[in-house]
């Protein structure tokens, strides 16, 4: 509906957003990208985790297609496919991204539309705790991986539901490599890109809509902003790899 109802050819992303650690090497982007620096910025410090270059690429709920876009561009893998299940986010993606080796497909999370052992490397970005069934979309995942392959994920949960995600992960066959707590980097990342969102929203956004909008977009204020900052959610990242089985 968002796709369709609101033209707004530059807002290429859909997640809340990352500012890196200290120790993580400063970004640098080409000036197109810089408007969305802060929601690229979690794809770059998540999908850098492994290198990329050569490999064949799965994002699963790829949304309005820039993170896809970037990860072709910047990284160098073979292949990105982008799938989700708004065919309208789809037709936007293939509307603004034409790069070489990228491709968009609509399809449901949870019975995901290609062959066993496809993918070298399956990428989830703020996602998943919107799915139906998580477990049966992570038991997908394991499937379409490669031996050995990589699972890479961000994502929001209470605590409680964190956990859970984690007992997911391993139940579906895959080994948790590394977990990172990213709340405050996302926090900050909200409060930082809070001009361009306000700006963005009194432009395109309907009056009528704009406080159900802004929930949604996650501006200062709002509950995924106030949840975070109290706790009541917290914001993880994870690398984890399809176990061999014998």
């Amino acid at each position: 509906m968002l796709a369709k109802k609101f033209v707004i050819n530059d807002w290429h992303f859909m997640n809340y957003g990352y500012v890196p650690f200290e120790n993580e090497k400063f970004l640098r982007l080409e000036q197109q990208d810089e408007i969305n620096r802060y929601p690229l910025q979690l794809y770059h410090y998540l999908a850098s985790k492994i290198k990329l270059e050569g490999l064949d690429i799965l994002e699963i709920g790829s949304g309005r297609g820039g993170g896809c876009s970037y990860i072709k561009r910047y990284l160098n893998p073979r292949k990105v496919t982008g799938l989700d299940i708004a065919n309208n986010a789809i037709q936007f993606s293939r509307k603004m991204h034409k790069e070489r080796g990228l491709y968009y497909k609509q399809g449901d999370a949870e019975n995901l539309p290609f062959d066993d052992e496809y993918f070298d490397v399956v990428i989830n970005v703020e996602s998943c705790h919107a799915y139906g069934d998580v477990p049966k979309f992570l038991s997908e995942v394991t499937r379409v991986l490669q031996d050995d392959g990589y699972f890479l994920c961000t994502d929001l949960r209470s605590p409680a539901g964190m956990k859970m995600l984690k007992e997911n992960l391993i139940n579906a066959g895959l080994q948790l490599m590394e977990e990172e707590d990213i709340s405050e980097n996302v926090i900050k990342a909200i409060e930082q890109e809070e001009p361009l969102k306000q700006k963005r929203i009194e432009q395109y956004i309907p009056g009528w809509f704009q406080k159900t909008f802004k929930e949604f977009a996650g501006v200062k204020g709002s509950q995924i902003h106030w949840g975070l900052q109290t706790g009541e959610f917290v914001y993880h990242r994870f690398v984890a790899k399809k176990r061999l089985t014998s």
